[in-house]
């Protein structure tokens, strides 16, 4: 039976149990689905556990999308009617065009008594062929459709010995480039693999056979079952004797991506997928960071208040001489000012213009300071787990009146975006520290792209609280050397009794008490700031 998830195959969705909390945004979706799509007949549910075990799915036959609100992560992180939501959730709201697109270009269906490795192969290369169509149909929406497979794909350098794996990997990734959806950059590592598995030869011939899916029509089934026919032969695969595909969940993104992923990181390690799954599930957690809310205590606005002025007089100090236009004097003439004034007083127009110039003493124009507060919610961490929350509501505030940007990301297991840019949270959200600690990088690179951390011309810092003791060392090593030579400081805030690992090109400090820590990072801003 083919799994009811699928954007090719019929069947009935499974009801979802709808979750208030998140009702706001299943409206707000639904109402904004038929830009995405044309469509007036869709309907979005998003609630915790929504997709089926995916992110995110589309079941045709009614007509639904589902999303996964763990990629959100909290109803208050953004107000889904606004357009602005997005830049808050970018991940999310990928997953929404991606099944927008299979909603809109996913018109055709695998006929009965197709071999299943044909029909894999077939919605292998409907993943970014529809991707294609909604991009060219849609512009505006590559950045999203981006974002999300960045995001949830981040294999390392590795190699794939089997060209079946090889291929698939290609179909999904390889393949957007094509699509221009992700760049040649983004997935230079496995391209790498999988030409030396395939060959160059091999490979060429299989982007010719995805090329020519992305302009096959929405209702052409013949020419995507033809097309996949052909891919098992330039791989040397028979359909007939292989009775089911080597991949599970077809059609479904995300969940596609992560059997993709598991299966190349199983090889890399010399080890069964199987194998891989059952190490990874011994040693990691699954869910993503957890919290229960509260009001912010009287001594935590009276903190917020207080950075808030450090920070505005950190943004003022040292005036120095400077120049600026008044409407009055004394001061130096412009004279091309002056004739525009006298102009506008002839035209009865209230003048906008400055004639004059005066000396004053001025503040130095200082950047925006961009800070990334990233939070270990592994086991280890939970003492700090208190003082981070706190600190997360604490600097959100204060950013706000004094011309900062702050974001506060929790990871563990999973990446978790506790306060969004530009937010102010009205409760203080307190963390449960039970988790891993597996997702630090996947954490940073969040972090640069909700505040672009990598930026030139402006302030970025990014504060790590963590004992530093991760399963990834050397990929978080060659990213804060990244960082570091992009000149956003990182700024490592250290339990002192836990043993761990100090990362070069960081500022690194030993808190003994985990409340310290909220004023160290306080500390470290308004030092950037006085010294920009």
């Amino acid at each position: 039976m083919p799994h009811p998830r699928t954007h090719l195959q019929p069947g009935p969705a499974a009801p979802t149990i709808a979750d208030p909390d998140w009702q706001e945004w299943s409206n707000a979706w639904t109402r904004h689905i038929p830009i995405l799509t044309g469509r007036t007949d869709l309907t979005v549910t998003v609630a915790p556990g929504a997709g089926g075990g995916a992110p995110a799915c589309f079941y045709p036959d009614s007509g639904r999308v589902e999303v996964d609100a763990t990629h959100i992560g909290a109803p208050d992180v953004a107000n889904p009617r606004r357009a602005g939501h997005k830049r808050l959730v970018p991940t999310a709201y990928g997953l929404l065009v991606h099944e927008a697109a299979h909603a809109t270009h996913s018109l055709w269906r695998t006929p009965p008594g197709t071999p299943p490795v044909i029909a894999a192969v077939a919605d292998l290369l409907e993943e970014s062929r529809i991707e294609y169509r909604q991009r060219t149909r849609r512009r505006g929406d590559r950045r999203w459709l981006r974002h999300t497979v960045t995001t949830l794909i981040s294999p390392d350098d590795a190699p794939v010995d089997d060209p079946w794996h090889a291929g698939h990997l290609a179909g999904l990734l390889l393949a957007r480039v094509d699509a221009r959806i992700i760049t040649a950059k983004d997935i230079k590592g496995v391209r790498a693999a999988v030409t030396t598995v395939l060959g160059r030869k091999r490979l060429l011939q299989l982007r010719d056979v995805w090329r020519q899916a992305h302009t096959t029509d929405d209702t052409d089934a013949d020419t995507m079952l033809d097309l996949a026919w052909r891919w098992c032969r330039i791989l040397d695969i028979d359909p007939h004797r292989q009775p089911h595909a080597p991949t599970a969940d077809q059609g479904v993104f995300a969940g596609r991506l992560a059997q993709a992923l598991t299966d190349y990181l199983a090889h890399a390690a010399g080890l069964t997928p199987a194998e891989y799954r059952a190490r990874q599930t011994s040693t990691r957690f699954s869910a993503p960071a957890t919290w229960t809310r509260r009001d912010p205590t009287d001594a935590e606005r009276a903190a917020a208040r207080h950075l808030a002025a450090r920070l505005r007089r950190a943004r003022t100090h040292q005036p120095e001489p400077d120049t600026r236009p008044s409407l009055i004097p004394p001061g130096r003439l412009r004279t091309r000012h002056a004739i525009t004034a006298q102009a506008q007083i002839a035209a009865g127009a209230t003048p906008t213009a400055t004639p004059w110039q005066r000396r004053a003493l001025l503040p130095p124009p200082k950047p925006t300071l961009h800070l990334a507060v990233i939070v270990d919610v592994s086991y280890s961490m939970h003492p700090y787990a208190a003082p981070m929350s706190s600190a997360g509501w604490i600097l959100a505030h204060a950013a706000r009146s004094s011309d900062a940007v702050t974001a506060t990301i929790a990871f563990g297991s999973d990446v978790t975006l506790l306060v969004p840019p530009r937010q102010r949270p009205t409760h203080v959200l307190e963390l449960d520290a039970d988790g891993g600690s597996s997702t630090f990088t996947d954490a940073v690179k969040f972090a640069d792209q909700v505040l672009q951390l990598r930026q030139p011309g402006r302030l970025r810092m990014l504060a790590v609280v963590s004992d530093g003791d991760l399963p990834d060392i050397d990929p978080a090593h060659r990213l804060i050397t990244t960082l570091h030579r992009a000149g956003c400081a990182v700024l490592w805030l250290r339990p002192a009794d836990l043993p761990g690992h100090t990362f070069p090109h960081t500022t690194t400090v030993e808190v003994t008490d985990p409340v310290q820590a909220i004023g160290h990072i306080a500390d470290a801003a308004v030092t950037a700031l006085e010294h920009a």
